[in-house]
């Protein structure tokens, strides 16, 4: 990989087209620039006839959060993740809970610097298992996270992707291919929803769920975050959740969190927790078997109970583990039921403690 400055790598996900500019071929947005323009994700840009990453090593924070905020709530539960995001987005999501970072023009924003190495140091000297790639899509800082994810690797630390899984197949099988777990957002199931709200696409969404879960070995966990009378219905919970169980499988965890109005949407209201209640049965009448509520409190709707007795196997309340009813090797500890996940024999007791890191302190 070249290197153009401190922060600016060249890239592979690109071509040259016939009239001087080049398009950007990591996710279905195909952006075409000029010289010295950026792509709508702010991050992306094109430098002497190339695609370039203009934020290489550069962090908006790095945060040890509970693993359960990501949400994931079947891999390494109870543990702490290194967390960090840049800036920039690659979607135009009008109701964005992290606005601030995701559609920052500002390199203001990237007040942290860490190298891949610098990162996997971190979190083995915090005690954590695992690094999450979050806050604003990682897709667009693809480059960063994938040396990244390999220098963790060697050092035993897990990677974790919270992403809107909109990206191309060619970067898409590169970029799984580092990854260990990943929580995607699938903001509704209309590509009505994802053109007029998020200016996007839903179909590329469901292509990356499919991919991630029957072409590869990441765990993965769905995210929907329900805005009043955009898509709440039954009807489009009822359609999203068969589809989920029957192309994904009945053990693919989803959660159901609630809307608080932010940056383009302070119009709507704050989800009630009756809807978050009502998409969870529905989803749970649809054969998919862990199905959770987010972003209210909600011990049930928090915890994990056996697919086959009914038990309740992990209890949570919020980030706080309240039960923990499973096997060595992750069954069952009435009826030996799997339970569908990545666990250790113990859980972790990290709880809701969260944290800054400065970063400074692992430099070489």
């Amino acid at each position: 990989m070249a290197t153009f400055a401190n922060d600016t790598v060249s890239t592979r996900h690109w071509h040259a087209l016939p009239d001087g500019k080049v398009q950007c071929d990591l996710c279905p947005r195909f952006c075409k620039l000029h010289e010295g323009q950026r792509g709508l994700c702010f991050v992306r840009a094109c430098r002497d006839g190339q695609i370039v990453l203009t934020s290489y090593g550069r962090a908006s924070g790095f945060v040890v959060d509970p693993i359960e905020k990501k949400p994931l709530y079947h891999f390494l539960p109870g543990t702490p993740i290194l967390s960090f995001g840049t800036a920039g987005c690659n979607l135009a999501c009008k109701f964005c809970q992290n606005w601030d970072i995701s559609k920052s023009r500002e390199f203001d924003t990237l007040t942290a610097e860490a190298s891949p190495d610098a990162v996997a140091r971190a979190a083995q000297a915090l005690g954590c298992k695992s690094v999450a790639y979050t806050y604003n899509d990682p897709v667009i800082f693809h480059e960063y996270v994938i040396d990244t994810a390999r220098a963790c690797r060697e050092a035993g630390i897990q990677s974790v992707a919270v992403s809107a899984g909109y990206v191309c197949a060619e970067p898409r099988r590169e970029f799984y291919r580092y990854m260990d777990a990943v929580n995607v957002d699938l903001k509704a199931f209309t590509d009505g929803f994802y053109r007029k709200i998020c200016g996007g696409r839903l179909q590329p969404v469901l292509e990356t769920l499919e991919y991630i879960k029957h072409e590869t070995d990441v765990w993965l966990e769905i995210t929907t975050l329900l805005i009043p009378g955009e898509n709440d219905s039954d009807e489009e919970i009822d359609r999203m959740t068969r589809w989920v169980a029957e192309r994904l499988g009945p053990e693919v965890p989803h959660h159901f969190t609630a809307f608080h109005p932010e940056w383009k949407m302070m119009d709507k209201s704050s989800t009630s927790r009756s809807t978050l209640i009502r998409a969870r049965e529905i989803a749970l009448k649809n054969r998919l078997r862990y199905v959770y509520t987010g972003n209210v409190h909600n011990p049930e709707g928090d915890s994990t109970r056996c697919h086959g007795c009914g038990q309740r196997l992990i209890g949570r309340d919020w980030y706080v583990l309240t039960d923990w009813n499973l096997t060595d090797d992750g069954k069952c500890n009435r009826c030996a039921a799997p339970l569908a996940g990545i666990f250790e024999a113990q859980p972790g007791d990290w709880g809701a403690r969260r944290y800054p890191v400065d970063m400074a302190r692992y430099a070489a």
